[in-house]
Parts: C-alpha cells; structure tokens; sequence
C-alpha cells in the first residue's frame, strides 16, 4: 500500500511539473512554436507579431497582432494573407512536434491574395505532387511534393477581403466585407463552410442587410485531395439578390467540375449586379426572371458544357445544351435550342394598335419607350433555335427555324424556316447595336395571308388576298419609333385574287359613288422604294372585274398615315367608255378618307371636251381682240382723218401722220 501510494505520488508530480511547464512556457515562445509548426507543415514563411498572450483554458490557443503568410516566390504583390489580429487555438501536442491541429482560427480585417502567374502557376497550390511549397522549385532541386496536414476545427474570419489576378489575361477579382465560418475536423475528410460577403466590387464599409450580401453554404467532402488538385464532391449553394445558384457534384481546384446546376433567379438584372456585371434592363421574354436545371462539365481549360438543359426565361421554356468557351475576354457560346410558343411581345409594336380598321379606334404611334440592346455585348457565339411559334407583338409567328450569330454586339438572323400568316418566310434580319441600335433585312415571302398580316403589323384589315413579297431595309434609332421613321430600302409586291372592304372602288372609279361595299380584285402589283419611314410607289397595278387601275403615292410606315392616288385606265372592256373617276385615299391608318379626285376626272374622262372648250375660248378671244382692233380704227380714222394706205397698216398710217405733223411744226419754228 505505502508503494502504491508513493507511485501515486510521483505521477501526480510529474503532472504538476508538465502542467507548471507549460504555464511558466512564455507566450511568445508559444506563438513562434504555433507559427513555426505551420510554417513546416505549409512550406510558407509565418509570421505573427505584436503583444501576444496564451490561453490555456477552455483551449489551449495564443491571441496577437498581425498575422502574414509569405506569397509564394514568383509573386510581387505581398503577402499571400495578412490579418490585423488573429487567435489560434491547438491542441497541447502540437507544441512538442508533429501534426499541426488548429482546433480554432479567428481573424480579423484579413487579406487573402489568390494569384496565377503567365506561365499558369497559382500561388495557393501547397502540396500538390510535383510543386514545392513556395510554389517552384529552389532551382537546386526538382520541385517537390509536401503534403500539407494542417485541419481546422473551427475557422473564423471577419470582414475579411478576397481578391484574385490573372497576369496572364490581366484580370482580377476583389471580393470585400467577407465573413467566413469554416469546419474542417479532418485534412483529408469532409469541410462545410458558410461565406457571406458584400455584392462583388463594392467597397463600402455601411452596414448591408443580409438580404443584400452574397452567402455561399455548402461541403467538401474530401478537403485534402481538393487541395492536391483531386477531385471531391462538392455541394455548394450560391444565394445572391435576385436568386440562387445550387450545385451538387464533384470539383478541383484547377478548376473542373461535372454535376448538377439548378439556378431560380426572380431578378436577373439584380444578380448580375450582385456579381459585379455591369446593369442591362433585359427585355421581357429574355430572362428578366430565369430558371435552369442541367448537367456541367468544366474543365481546366476554361471550357464549360451544359447538357440535358431546361432553361426558362419568363414565361419561355427552352430544352437543348450549349458549350461555352470562358477563356477570352467574354464568353462564347455555342448552343441548340428547342422551344414551345414563345412570347416575345414587348420587343415590338405600337403604343396603341387599330384592330378593327374602322374609325372607333385611334392610336397613338409607334412606342417611344428606349430600347436596351446593350445585352448583345455581354457574350459572342451562335445559336440554333427551333420553335413551335413566336409572338412578336404585333406580328405573330409559326414554326421557326433560326440560325442566330452574334459578334461584337451584332446579331444576325438566318431565316431558314419562318411558318408565319399562312406563308413562309425566310431571308436574313439583323440587329446591330456596336455604334447605336439599327436593324435592317432582306426578307423573302411566299404565301402570305395579306389581312392577318396587316391588321396585325400595322392595324389596317380592310385588304384580303394571298401576297409575295420582297424588302430590303435598314432603320436606326434607340426606340420603335425612330427606327419607323428613318427606314430605308426597296421592295416589291404581289397580291394574287383579293377583296377591300369598306368601298367599292370600281363603283368609286365609274361613277363616284361612295356608298360603301367592297372592292373585288384579281390582282395587285408594285414596286416600291422606302425612305426616311415613307414607302413611295409609282407603278401599282390593280386589275378589277370590270376596270384595271394605276397607283401611285406614299404610305407613311413613320408618321402611320397614307397618300394614294388610284387611277383608272381601262373600264366595263375595251370598246366601251366609262366614267371614268380617279380616287384619292387619304388620312391615319386608323380612319382614312376616300375621296373622288374631281379635277383628274375631268382631265381623263372630258380631255377632248376640254380641249374644245379652251379652243373656243382661245377663238373667241381672238375674234373679240380683232373686232376691237377693227373699232379703234375707226374711231382714229373718224377723228383723226387717217386712212390707211392699201397694205399698211392702222398704227404704221398713224405712225406717218404724226411724223409728218410734227415736221411741219418744227419747220415753222424757222419761219
């Protein structure tokens, strides 16, 4: 009994001598031997100065001033981290040597500097096979691997600022206000983390609701092999103003990933600006609200595939898959799109339409609201879309088969199948917005259903038929309007068998009446030239039942009114004469006037008369004028005694009597 107490005895004083060691250790002696212990293990000078003070109780952990650790090697932009204070809790063995485990971190105000050289080495890489933990070798020696077996308990970093540069793109990334909550019990085991941080390049220090700031949650699964540039699955989600982005898969850090990405955005413009994208009010139809459910590949060469893919934009849902090359200065893409009916009503149309073609309704022009293109600049590539039908607005569109490219804020369109009014449509539509917005075109027709069309083009559906057609155009302007009224460009017309309701323009034609009914034609032509938003044609030809018509005028597509002359030149056959009555349609698309041009009527149907007349009057004239040159001879010679010699004439008979007369007085002046 006396041995075992001794014994007791002795191991209760060696306990106290270890535990009085390490009270009577001094606290500077313990930082340097945490921060040498991490300088070991990581390869990265770490230095920690200032007042520094030991905790033993509830961890065993040290508190100081700043905290740096060294960049690697080839880097000039300073320390890889720094902090302005920083605690440090581990476990009691870590101080006799061997495994460095933090069981506590906590900075304040630190700097994390992420780097990738020119030559593609990043500065974060500590031990990957084949890099020293400098990030190069000594030059003395071949690089080598120096596994790191740091693990942190518990980490926590507040208002901390993150940045990342690219020397060899010249780009770079800075991420500030960021709180970080990290767990990473095991190296190579499993690691949550829970971020939050200021929207990207915002620099205030106000404080910003939760509401408003970035928070990335998620886990790594295998922490060790990430670093070593394995991959691990990764489960992350990304919540930002607007929306979130989730993912749920497997990830490196040079980078790659292959998994499953689900984005829910209720504000796309807000999440852009979030992620420091520049602003662009994305039209209605194109993501203002967007939805994506697909499977990712991205690999290290900064290129991204997205298959399997439901995308919805609004109220428009697309499936198909794209492939995205990130590695320029923005992203170029190439996808393949399959759509169902797709509402793209707010690109286009008037303020107010006439539907009806009568008076009841007015309108109001075309929209002044600013269109913003500026989204065609935010990436290039080219996209195939194919589509059940397409609302434009006021055109309406069936089947769809389109080839879109877009390069530097230029989007062309190759129609290649355009199901639209009944016809096909087809040619090449552009949409420029490098130096201002214009678009232009050369469109083909076949087919068209000529009342659908312009009742829902441009509010008129009085004109039935069937039409072919062909324009070239080209207009410029920040809004609808604008682009209405600088059009410019050529184009041609054909109408097969059709009506106009409203007049009879043959009855309007033979006899002036305007007692409504409708206009039977077989056929319509023209050709016609636009400019400044005016369609100017001077060779329609419209063949009626029992009359045929010329046609010439301006349709103002612009200021949306109309100035057209009808003419007729052949009526009820060719050996029969007609009244033949001119008409003029004049006014607003929305109520225009027909109106009997009275003085071509008479030009055509009484030419002969006319031509009579003013003969007549030209005649009479002239006998008037002659009978009064026959009287004041008279007169002159009654009064005057003068008679003309035979041959001479009255003014030259005068003309001597006066010269002789005055003579005879000069000569009596000598007398």
């Amino acid at each position: 009994m006396r041995l075992l107490i001794r014994l007791i005895g002795l191991v209760v004083v060696v306990a106290l001598v270890a535990v009085a060691s390490l009270f009577l250790l001094p606290s500077d002696r313990i930082a340097r031997i945490a921060a040498d212990q991490i300088s070991k293990q990581t390869g990265r000078s770490v230095t920690l100065e200032g007042d520094t003070r030991v905790t033993f109780w509830p961890i065993l952990g040290v508190s100081g001033g700043k905290f740096s650790v060294a960049n690697a090697d080839w880097s000039d932009q300073g320390p890889m981290i720094t902090a302005d204070a920083v605690k440090i809790g581990v476990e009691p063995r870590a101080l006799f040597g061997g495994e460095v485990r933090i069981t506590g971190l906590e900075a304040q105000n630190p700097t994390i500097r992420l780097e990738r050289a020119s030559d593609g080495r990043v500065n974060w890489e500590i031990g990957v096979q084949g890099v020293a933990p400098s990030g190069q070798s000594d030059g003395s020696s071949p690089a080598r691997s120096n596994a790191l077996s740091l693990t942190l308990d518990r980490a926590l970093i507040q208002n901390g600022s993150f940045s990342f540069t690219d020397h060899g793109a010249g780009d770079s990334i800075q991420v500030n206000g960021v709180d970080l909550d990290l767990r990473w019990p095991d190296y190579a085991g499993a690691a949550s983390f829970d971020i939050s941080m200021l929207p990207l390049g915002q620099l205030t220090s106000k404080v910003i609701p939760a509401s408003e700031r970035l928070h990335i949650k998620g886990q790594l699964e295998a922490v060790g092999g990430f670093i070593e540039g394995q991959l691990s699955g990764l489960q992350a989600t990304l919540t930002v103003p607007g929306g979130s982005v989730t993912f749920n898969g497997r990830a490196g850090s040079t980078p790659q990933a292959a998994g499953t990405l689900t984005a829910d955005f209720d504000d796309t413009g807000r999440v852009m600006a979030a992620l420091g994208q520049p602003a662009a009010d994305i039209p209605a139809g194109l993501g203002r609200a967007l939805k994506l459910n697909t499977q990712i590949t991205l690999s290290d060469a900064q290129k991204l595939a997205l298959r399997d893919a439901t995308l919805q934009l609004d109220n428009n849902g697309f499936t198909g898959a794209a492939d995205f090359d990130l590695s320029g200065d923005k992203p170029n893409i190439s996808a393949q799109l399959r759509a169902g009916a797709l509402d793209m009503s707010r690109f286009g149309g008037s303020e107010g339409n006439n539907t009806g073609g009568g008076s009841s309704v007015t309108t109001t022009g075309w929209s002044t609201s600013p269109i913003d293109a500026s989204a065609l600049a935010l990436l290039d590539g080219d996209f195939a879309l194919v589509a059940d039908s397409i609302d434009l607005g006021d055109l309406k569109l069936g089947k769809t088969r389109v080839l879109a490219t877009l390069i530097r804020s230029r989007l062309v369109l190759d129609l290649r199948e355009v199901r639209t009014y009944d016809g096909l449509l087809t040619g090449e539509f552009v949409i420029n917005n490098r130096t201002g917005l214009s678009v232009g075109g050369d469109l083909n027709a076949e087919g068209l259903n000529v009342q659908s069309l312009l009742r829902d083009g441009i509010g008129i559906s009085r004109l039935t038929g069937t039409a072919a057609a062909q324009v070239s155009f080209l207009g410029v302007g920040q809004n609808m309007d604008a682009i209405m009224r600088s059009l410019s460009g050529s184009g041609s017309l054909s109408i097969g068998r059709g009506v106009i309701e409203g007049f009879d323009l043959d009855a309007i034609m033979r006899a002036g009446s305007l007692t409504g009914g409708t206009t039977v034609f077989d056929s319509l032509t023209a050709s016609f030239t636009l400019d400044k938003g005016q369609v100017l044609n001077d060779d329609l030809l419209l063949s009626l039942p029992r009359a045929s018509a010329e046609g010439e005028g301006r349709i103002g597509l612009g200021t949306r009114d109309i100035d057209y002359l009808f003419t007729p030149r052949l009526l009820e056959g060719e050996n029969r004469r007609g009244l033949a009555i001119p008409v003029r349609i004049r006014g607003p698309w929305s109520d225009p006037r027909i109106i009997p041009d009275l003085d071509r009527a008479i030009d055509l149907n009484l030419k002969e008369e006319k031509e009579k007349l003013e003969q007549r009057v030209k005649d009479e004239r002239k006998k008037l004028e002659e009978d009064a040159k026959e009287e004041v001879a008279r007169q002159l010679e009654k009064e005057l005694g003068v008679t003309p010699e035979e041959g001479q004439s009255l003014e030259d008979a005068l003309q001597d009597t006066l010269e002789k007369e005055l003579g005879d007085g000069l000569l009596k002046l000598f007398d």
